[in-house]
């Protein structure tokens, strides 16, 4: 059970960590979220514009959130 708790911990760090190097990269906003987008949609995942924004919202909360627990 220990080992699934530090593998879940594990791809949980490796997701966020992706996240923030998309949404802290050195390129405008619009195409990180194409990239984005399009990543999602080849897994079949389609989102709208006001859909991609709240996404974008919701994981920016998380790093913000995770960054405060961090200090």
């Amino acid at each position: 059970m220990k080992a699934v708790n530090y593998f879940l911990a594990f791809l949980s760090g490796a997701a966020i960590g992706a996240c923030a190097g998309l949404l802290l990269a050195p390129e405008k906003g619009v195409e990180t979220r194409e990239r984005i987008a399009e990543a999602l949609r080849k897994r079949g995942i389609k989102l709208n514009r006001k859909e991609m924004d709240a996404l974008v919202t919701d994981i920016s909360e998380e790093l913000a959130n995770a960054g405060g627990e961090a200090e």
